[in-house]
């Protein structure tokens, strides 16, 4: 197996469950991961998938210095953001799902687009912070897929509190 083939199938993979576990919250977007938790009350399901959407925004600045599609957001979910309570502070759910999806879309195009030689290329841009997770293109589309599963986790937490089944 390339290196390639398994980025490629870990974003369709991240991708493809970040779409079914959020899809049936577009009703309950305010709904919190573990809330009254000792540690705090989690994201909610707008802020997690807007966040993600956000993350797949930054992509193409990292790996080849394209402007951030999604910058005036970086208010409401880029790194270090708080979830407001507020809901008309944020874009709405359908909207955050389809960026996400384009996004998403659009990454997996890259990364065909770039190739394996590419991989092991350095990144056009590093946020600060980053230098030793995003020290190769390779490295930066598998942080984002990992990155990805780690949110899915917290919006399956979501669909615990907002009462949905499991689908696993």
């Amino acid at each position: 197996m390339k290196a390639i083939d398994l980025i490629r199938g870990s974003l369709q993979m991240t991708g493809q469950l970040t779409e079914r576990l959020a899809g049936e919250l577009r009703d309950k977007p305010m709904t919190r991961a573990t809330p009254g938790a000792p540690g705090g009350d989690g994201g909610h399901a707008i802020w997690l998938l807007g966040h993600l959407a956000f993350i797949e925004g930054g992509l193409r600045r990292i790996v080849r210095g394209d402007p951030h599609p999604l910058e005036h957001w970086a208010p409401l979910f880029a790194m270090g953001t708080q979830p407001s309570n507020d809901p008309a502070k944020y874009p709405p759910f359908d909207e955050i799902l389809k960026q996400y999806r384009e996004l998403r879309a659009g990454n997996l195009k890259l990364l065909n687009e770039m190739g394996e030689a590419a991989l092991d290329r350095a990144p056009a841009w590093v946020p600060p912070g980053f230098e030793d997770a995003m020290k190769t293109v390779g490295n930066t589309f598998l942080l984002i897929a990992l990155h990805n599963m780690q949110h899915c986790g917290q919006i399956a937490d979501v669909r615990r509190v907002a009462g949905l089944k499991r689908f696993m």
